[in-house]
């Protein structure tokens, strides 16, 4: 594994089930997750977009590029959402954010080339690229939408649907990462 650079803002982006979370957990550095972000599933419905959870515009990445910029500010009392993955919603208020030191932030899509997702790479100071075999990848979301309530057939077919197409567009902007890591299968 790679060590951390010595930055204010380190960004891990990578496919739909690639290991994000637990890639950036395990560098021992405050976490702020894109995910976090999530509209809550009220808005997704207001917004016809709830079975497309997860897709680009199911974010409030205006708000999460706003959050970044306070962090990289070194703003104090600095508090970001989380995500609770049994609840399937984002969680207000649930992650202090230090004024100083480094600090991690994941999401799939910190390379995407469009407007508001250009803002929140826009503070970040250095963006690795998690990639992991794409069946791997494909075995843990499916065991993780089984774990959170799915069962077995809708977690394959939401992973064929939704979170094969999020990878597809999240490993097109691979290349504005400033580094690539390939994970280990196991």
């Amino acid at each position: 594994m790679p060590a951390p650079p010595p930055v204010r803002l380190l960004g891990l982006t990578g496919a739909p089930g690639v290991g994000k979370s637990t890639y950036a957990a395990s560098l021992g550095r405050p976490v702020v997750p894109m995910d976090g972000f999530h509209y809550a599933d009220v808005e997704l419905v207001r917004r016809g977009l709830l079975s497309a959870k997860g897709v680009p515009d199911t974010f409030d990445a205006p708000g999460y590029a706003a959050l970044l910029r306070r962090v990289r500010a070194g703003e104090p009392d600095v508090v970001a959402p989380s995500f609770d993955r049994v609840l399937e919603q984002p969680l207000a208020g649930a992650i202090a954010v230090p004024a100083t030191g480094p600090v991690v932030t994941e999401g799939s899509y910190l390379l995407l080339d469009e407007p508001r997702w250009r803002a929140a790479r826009a503070q970040i100071d250095v963006v690795w690229h998690l990639h992991l075999d794409d069946a791997v990848r494909r075995e843990r979301l499916v065991a993780r939408h089984v774990e959170f309530g799915k069962t077995p057939d809708e977690a394959r077919a939401w992973v064929s649907r939704v979170d094969d197409a999020n990878a597809r567009l999240v490993e097109a902007a691979a290349a504005r990462a400033d580094l690539v890591v390939e994970l280990p299968a196991g």
